[in-house]
């Protein structure tokens, strides 16, 4: 294909037009609740045949290019998550994105063909790519509803997880490879492709972290484009050697997002930025290789009846067999059977069969697309009151603030925000009771919109929001500190470690 410079002038019109509405389309969304993926995706449709008539239809280009904006959306995602708040819950997602694979794939692949009457692969496809959860959704929705950290870490881990052991399950039923083996020989190449996978980005990132804090580059500008070139170089050498890149980019990106690197701010702004930008991208080329006229009455109503079985059945089921490796309380999860989001994963995954020719391909794809528009619709929007109904959503859990502060980098500090609810026990409690580790302060507190310097004895009261520093090496010791007196009041001394 020629491109000139009149195709290209073109492009760069439309392409920031479209990317601007995007970014302006972020703050709808998030007053709504919504994941923004909803949005770029009728834009893509809109842009399609059945808006301003731009012909796209060539599935390979959008499989390609889909990889590649999941890889840097994983990539962010393991630069921007705390590994302290995954850590008690990395049990729990490795199994979600694994054991509770395998029972989603089965349950919705059997109701697919004994319910729905779809042949066996297109069965076990729709299962396959309905499975995983998105990374873009669970972060961009999540990080505004204040849940404890092994909710959030679980499901992180779940997201950043699942789309590799499902890849390399649809591309062997795509490419026929699964009916040439035993399922054992199967599920020994998926496993060993994640473990692969695995090896690699932990050695990309510790090597990586090494290079990093002995590389004296001449701006700052280099620094996040080195980090996200080394997860990329994670990316690159596990498909080479055979391995899942899915699995080392999101591995190679939580060590580096985790270690002490220079100018760690900037490198977390800059791949959120990249991100972004992919995740516009990606949803708006679903949406152009959406053909409306091809959705029936028919695909609708196997769309939500394939939706019901995976959030009414699917999904419950495999969070309950994966928590036997890490037991919660039944609100909690029953919170993370309805925050399962699905997002531009399944609907990429879908491309693959699309691109291999697959009979009924197309048929999976309106399916698929269908199923997540309806169901982000319901799930998304309803997580906060979800949390609320189940009591599991903490006002006063400690939370990131995303600050460009150069003097918090040079002391290797963070700035924490905590807001005292109405059933805060903290409510009432003297700064100076608070009693918080050596180094870490109140710096702030913002009361009916004043803010306030506070001292020893200013009094705390409900509604307050506080914004904490407190060392990096200290803060698990501040937050664990900060709970206790949140549960226990001023004698939360006396009351007993708070897990």
């Amino acid at each position: 294909m020629t491109v000139d410079v009149q195709a290209l002038n073109e492009f760069v019109l439309i392409g920031s037009a479209v990317t601007l509405l995007a970014i302006l389309a972020v703050r709808l969304s998030s007053r709504a609740g919504l994941p923004s993926l909803l949005i770029y995706l009728l834009m893509g449709v809109a842009l399609g045949e059945a808006g301003l008539g731009i012909p796209f239809e060539d599935a390979e280009l959008t499989q390609a290019l889909g990889f590649a904006a999941l890889a840097v959306i994983l990539a962010e995602g393991g630069l921007t998550t705390n590994w302290r708040q995954m850590r008690s819950s990395i049990r729990l997602g490795a199994s979600l994105a694994t054991l509770g694979i395998v029972v989603s794939v089965t349950l919705v692949a059997v109701a697919g063909h004994y319910l729905l009457g779809l042949p066996w692969q297109l069965a076990v496809l729709l299962g396959a790519v309905c499975s995983p959860t998105d990374a873009a959704a669970v972060f961009s929705v999540l990080r505004v509803v204040p849940l404890p950290k092994r909710l959030t870490g679980a499901l992180e881990a779940e997201s950043g997880l699942n789309d590799a052991p499902t890849v390399v399950l649809v591309v062997l039923v795509s490419t026929g490879a699964v009916s040439d083996h035993h399922p054992g020989v199967v599920v020994a190449m998926v496993v060993g492709q994640l473990l692969g996978g695995v090896a690699v980005g932990l050695a990309a990132g510790f090597g990586g972290a090494w290079l990093m804090r002995r590389a004296a580059l001449p701006t700052a500008g280099l620094y996040p484009l080195a980090v996200l070139s080394l997860t990329f170089l994670s990316y690159g050498a596990a498909a080479a050697a055979q391995a899942s890149g899915f699995a080392a980019v999101y591995v190679a990106a939580l060590v580096l997002g985790n270690s002490e690197l220079p100018h760690r701010g900037a490198t977390r702004s800059f791949a959120e930025g990249v991100a972004w930008l992919a995740q516009i991208g990606l949803f708006v080329m679903l949406g152009l290789l959406l053909s409306p006229g091809r959705i029936t009455l028919s695909t609708v109503g196997l769309a939500l009846a394939a939706g019901l079985v995976l959030t009414l059945v699917a999904r419950p089921i495999s969070v309950a067999v994966s928590a036997v490796v890490q037991p919660m309380p039944w609100r909690e999860l029953a919170f993370l059977s309805w925050a399962g989001l699905r997002g531009a994963v399944p609907i990429v995954l879908t491309t693959i069969p699309l691109a291999e020719g697959i009979d009924g391909s197309e048929r999976l794809f309106d399916l698929v697309f269908v199923m997540v528009v309806v169901f982000t619709l319901l799930t998304g929007p309803t997580l906060p009151w979800a949390a609320r109904v189940l009591r599991v959503a903490r006002r006063s859990e400690p939370r990131d603030l995303d600050v460009e502060a150069a003097p918090l980098e040079r002391v290797a500090a963070d700035l924490l925000q905590v807001t005292i609810s109405p059933r805060s026990l903290m409510h009432g409690v003297e700064v100076g009771e608070l009693r918080l580790p050596q180094g870490a302060s109140v710096s702030l507190v913002i009361r009916d919109d004043q803010t306030l310097v506070p001292e020893r004895r200013t009094v705390l009261r409900a509604g307050d929001h506080l914004l904490v520093v407190t060392p990096r090496r200290q803060r698990e010791q501040t937050e664990k500190r900060l709970r206790q007196v949140s549960r226990g009041g001023r004698l939360a001394q006396w009351l007993g470690p708070v897990r």
